[in-house]
């Protein structure tokens, strides 16, 4: 940036995307606070395992000056595949070779270490939950947050995910529900504890589905697993079934009755995980979503773009980061970044989005996709 004085730059959301972008930024001699509603960065399970592409996220992560480190914490093995049919026969197998990198896996607390520790100290400002974003929009905007703290700033960043707040600021869209819904399950010490699921899964994923029901399983760094019980179902379907979330028992006894046609060996998946069910529900924004320009607010990521889990969340989410910091970097002011980068942003996520309007369902068909490449379980 050449303008003097610097502008004042709020990333909302800690996120791997925020992080990113702050991070590019600070390798171009660039200051961003990022603010996150988290009380620090432990105070919450960060999900599951992610695989970055060769194509996206790891271009991110190479401007990041971090792509050798992110090898090093990497799980290559973690590209296998295994599709199944409902009876457990395997459809397709996929073995990665030796030096296959193009979409290694890596837990999504790795990553966001990695990206926090990369990170100049005080960067990130925890204990910031958005309410508003006000000011004009040739700025400085006023940024409100819960207790009543309040800040002003050049430019807004919305990288808050699915229900951002910065979204309120320059669009009206909110995420619909897909029709189907993940039920999350977990498996812990899964060597020792529960073997026969360990070699179902091998180390990466296996899935199956009969057209209204789908499992899909994925090995997790710490010699865990995590799978997704996916159903075409209302998004209120444990209430309306008289249970709660915490219903362990109840919700197990209902689901073995859905899948009880498949073989015991997959529904082990649905019995023998280790606490409480997760409850997930999966949303995407109106197709295609845009926006009028803001010289002083953007979007990226799951703001921007929320789109069904099909592999490419975080990979855009992180792409969108780099682009856009570089943009600052590169521009005068924030006003022209800002219309440079949507320039590009807003036309490929909305074909992306636009290929994968309704894919939900896709999750569920007889012949599945290609899990492997879905991160943003």
């Amino acid at each position: 940036m050449n303008t003097t004085p610097a502008p004042r730059i709020a990333i909302i959301g800690a996120g791997p995307g925020g992080l990113t972008c702050a991070r590019i930024l600070q390798r171009h001699g660039v200051t961003a606070a990022v603010y996150d509603r988290d009380a620090g960065p432990a105070a919450r399970d960060q999900g599951g395992t992610l695989d970055l592409h060769a194509d996206n996220g790891q271009i991110a992560l190479r401007e990041a000056g971090l792509l050798e480190e992110f090898f090093r914490l990497a799980r290559p093995e973690g590209q296998e595949m295994r599709q199944m049919d409902p009876d457990g026969t395997i459809l397709f197998h996929h073995v990665p070779g030796q030096d296959e990198r193009f979409k290694p896996e890596i837990d999504r607390g790795r990553l966001r270490d990695l990206l926090l520790d990369s990170l100049q100290p005080g960067t990130v400002r925890w204990g910031h939950t958005l309410r508003t974003v006000g000011g004009p929009a040739e700025g400085p905007r006023r940024l409100h947050f819960a207790g009543g703290a309040t800040i002003e700033a050049d430019l807004v960043i919305g990288a808050d995910g699915a229900w951002s707040e910065v979204r309120r600021a320059v669009s009206p869209a909110t995420p619909r529900y897909s029709g189907v819904s993940f039920l999350e399950a977990w498996f812990h010490d899964v060597t020792t504890r529960h073997p026969d699921i360990a070699e179902l899964v091998g180390q990466g994923s296996a899935a199956a589905a009969d057209g209204d029901r789908g499992l899909f399983a994925q090995r997790n760094g710490g010699d865990h697993i995590r799978a997704y019980i996916i159903q075409r179902v209302p998004a209120d379907w444990i209430t309306a079934g008289g249970l709660t979330p915490q219903a362990t028992d109840g919700i197990r006894a209902l689901l073995l009755e859905r899948y009880r046609d498949w073989s015991p060996r997959l529904r082990r998946l649905i019995t023998d995980n280790d606490g409480p069910y997760v409850d997930r529900p999966i949303f995407a924004l109106p197709v295609p979503h845009v926006w009028e320009h803001d010289p002083t607010v953007t979007l990226l990521g799951d703001a921007a773009h929320l789109m069904p889990p099909l592999g490419v969340g975080v990979n855009l989410a992180m792409l969108d980061a780099c682009e856009l910091a570089l943009a600052i970097a590169r521009h005068d002011t924030v006003g022209e970044a800002v219309r440079a980068y949507e320039k590009t942003m807003l036309p490929r996520s909305t074909e992306t989005a636009r290929l994968l309007d309704g894919a939900a369902d896709g999750l569920l068909s007889t012949e599945p996709p290609d899990f492997a490449t879905a991160d943003d379980h």
